[in-house]
């Protein structure tokens, strides 16, 4: 069938933190969020029609969990899209890939242990290390020009470190959008291995990336280290069902799944989600393959369209080339360097955006904004977001 995307669906009300949490705007014009990471745009319909279905049962007892079913439909997502093969046995449950990336940190590191990240990078890898006690270990990409590539000399570096244990990799990468090239993820792995450290993978966005770009899971390109790099998947962003908070995590290390098994479902009972969830995920790996693909079309439409306007209204502005995500990274420093003020500018538009300094010191003077709304939604955000930049009287 035939998706409608143009259509706005009124989420104020709906306890979306979204749309619902107050922001100190100005009162002169509706506020028009696009931060959080969800789409607005209603979910495909098989995943709306199961989830009737199992409403309609009446009875939400206890349910099965990951059950072979579901783990099929995991695995042949994955192998139909990225020809790769995924052991069952492998797959484990965590409420979401930020709380998985918590308890991976419990159970592969010690707290002062040296964590590498990679800035301007998601703002909940930071949080984690430090509320677990351990020490972020910065290897910043290189910013030329808006394209972002990886210091390789400088992760080499880190990692030879004996006080670092690991990294957690953002592939694709949010905020800057890039889709690690084979030979860079390799290079990764490599370094990785020489040291001895694991890798968190983060391919939550896997699905979500641009004409001609292809995403390659870290499992599938270096199977010979495939039991030091945990991936961390999730049908959530890609299917837009974060509310259901449903993550998989693919551990193939034997001694990392004994530890799993014994802080995440022994020690923390947490062994599965729920069946609504479990219907959801179903239904968009085994009959929404046909939604994705046209969701990442009107994506890609969205983002001509903003990077078209942007080079127009602010020539000076720099836009990152968006392989992955639909999150689009604007460097506006020429404009405004000042990052409180820039924020400031943003809110008296009643426009909120992810502000670039959450992503770490090199995010200063950026803006984040999610490209996954109706177009209308996105032309008026870029009319507010040209007036905000330009807006001197801040």
């Amino acid at each position: 069938m035939n998706y409608d995307f143009d259509t706005v669906l009124s989420r104020t009300g709906t306890g979306c933190v979204k749309w619902d949490k107050p922001f100190a705007c100005s009162s002169d014009q509706k506020v028009l969020p696009l931060w959080v990471a969800d789409m607005d745009f209603p979910c495909a319909q098989p995943i709306q029609q199961a989830l009737h279905k199992r409403v309609d049962e009446q009875i939400y007892g206890y349910s099965c969990g990951f059950d072979e079913d579901y783990k099929s439909s995991v695995t042949g997502w994955f192998q139909r899209r990225f020809q790769w093969e995924i052991d069952t046995a492998t797959i484990f449950y965590a409420g979401g890939v930020v709380p998985a990336i918590a308890y991976l940190l419990e159970i592969l590191s010690e707290e002062g242990d040296g964590i590498v990240i990679q800035p301007p990078v998601y703002y909940p890898f930071r949080n984690k290390i430090e509320a677990t006690k351990r020490c972020v270990v910065e290897n910043p990409l290189i910013n030329t020009n808006g394209t972002y590539t990886i210091d390789f000399e400088d992760l080499q570096h880190k990692l030879s470190d004996t006080r670092v244990k690991g990294m957690i990799l953002c592939s694709p990468h949010n905020p800057v959008g890039r889709v690690w090239t084979k030979e860079e993820l390799r290079r990764v792995a490599e370094l990785a291995h020489r040291y001895g450290k694991w890798i968190i993978s983060d391919e939550i966005h896997c699905d979500l990336v641009r004409t001609g770009i292809q995403h390659t899971p870290l499992h599938t390109l270096v199977p010979e280290y495939r039991d030091e790099i945990i991936v961390c998947t999730a049908p959530s962003k890609s299917f837009n069902l974060a509310g259901l908070q449903n993550s998989n995590i693919i551990l193939t290390n034997p001694e990392y799944q004994k530890r799993w098994k014994d802080f995440v479902i022994n020690r923390l009972s947490l062994s599965t989600c729920n069946s609504f969830a479990i219907t959801a995920t179903k239904a968009a790996y085994n009959e929404s393959e046909d939604w994705m693909d046209q969701v990442n079309a009107y994506i890609d439409g969205n983002i001509c369209y903003a990077s078209e306007f942007l080079k127009k209204e602010l020539p000076k502005a720099v836009v990152s080339p968006c392989e992955g995500t639909y999150l689009l990274w604007v460097d506006v420093r020429t404009y405004c360097s000042d990052a409180q003020l820039l924020e400031q500018r943003m809110l008296k538009q009643s426009l909120i955006l992810d502000e670039g300094y959450v992503f770490g010191a090199e995010g200063k003077g950026f803006e984040r904004i999610n490209m996954a709304a109706p177009r209308s939604l996105i032309k008026q955000c870029m009319q507010r977001f040209v007036k905000a930049v330009l807006d001197t009287s801040v």
